[in-house]
């Protein structure tokens, strides 16, 4: 059920039985010369629409502009720096725990958002208004990842071009897979612009000249309509998990005795 498709009067129907919801997240930002700035949030919206259709639960319109400075340097890149983004993240889902939502999923599609939705997570669960939990797509399918491709890469990479050529196929530049993978860095070790352990960089464009990683040229329509059906089972499982805990077991545990400020 997509919330601003709905009227009041059926969200109130839904609240009065339902208490969870789905809020998608991405980023406008480079994706290489072959895919759009809008991948993460396509791909987002598509994994938390497609999920919620299956399952019935409540999904809230995109955030669609992350967390992105360490793509800036490339045009068109978006971003809100990440003290906003948590204020704005809390607020708009502290307006969901006001109509009765007390349990929300994040379905993230943009790896720079992951430690602010956990941070925003704890803050919600620390003041009991709610449990609200990070999902990253990928990171839910890891073993059919590493099957499909060989460098599947962190960013704008087969895994990504893959999935966009199964959401969006007209917004795929086929032309520019190989500019893509010989642009940019196919295999980003662990030891990549470090020195003595120290990580040594800050910005993609230190680790690849076009933005990207990955070997491209093996992504496939197909492949991606894999990776899109295998994630979206997980977020079901997910939200059907979600749906039958008991809030009381969500929220923070409590202080071990004694309490504070509790006399013995």
């Amino acid at each position: 059920m997509y919330l601003a498709d709905q009227t009041w009067p059926e969200l109130g129907d839904y609240v009065a039985s339902e208490s969870l919801a789905v809020v998608p997240l991405g980023s406008t930002e480079q994706h290489g010369p072959h895919l759009p700035l809008a991948t993460d949030h396509l791909i987002a919206e598509s994994l938390a629409r497609a999920a919620t259709d299956r399952t019935g639960h409540l999904c809230t319109p995109t955030v669609n502009v992350g967390v992105s400075p360490h793509h800036r340097q490339f045009h068109g890149t978006m971003w809100v720096d990440a003290p906003q983004f948590r204020d704005y993240v809390e607020s708009m889902t502290r307006n969901l725990a006001y109509h009765g939502v007390d349990r929300v999923v994040f379905v993230n599609a943009h790896g720079g958002n992951v430690q602010h939705l956990r941070e925003v997570g704890r803050r919600l669960r620390d003041d009991g208004t709610m449990y609200a939990i990070e999902w990253m797509w990928d990171e839910s399918i890891p073993d059919l990842v590493s099957e499909l491709f060989d460098h599947p890469g962190p960013h704008g990479g087969p895994k990504e071009t893959a999935m966009i050529m199964h959401i969006a196929r007209d917004l795929v530049r086929d032309d520019r897979l190989e500019d893509a993978r010989d642009g940019g860095t196919v295999d980003l070790t662990g030891d990549h612009l470090r020195e003595y352990g120290a990580r040594t960089y800050y910005d993609a464009i230190e680790n690849a000249e076009n933005g990207v990683f990955g070997d491209q040229t093996d992504a496939t329509p197909d492949a991606g309509a894999e990776l899109f059906e295998a994630a979206t089972d997980q977020l079901v499982r997910l939200l059907e998990w979600l749906d039958a805990q008991p809030i009381d077991d969500l929220l923070a545990p409590a202080h071990v005795d004694p309490q504070p400020g509790e006399r013995r």
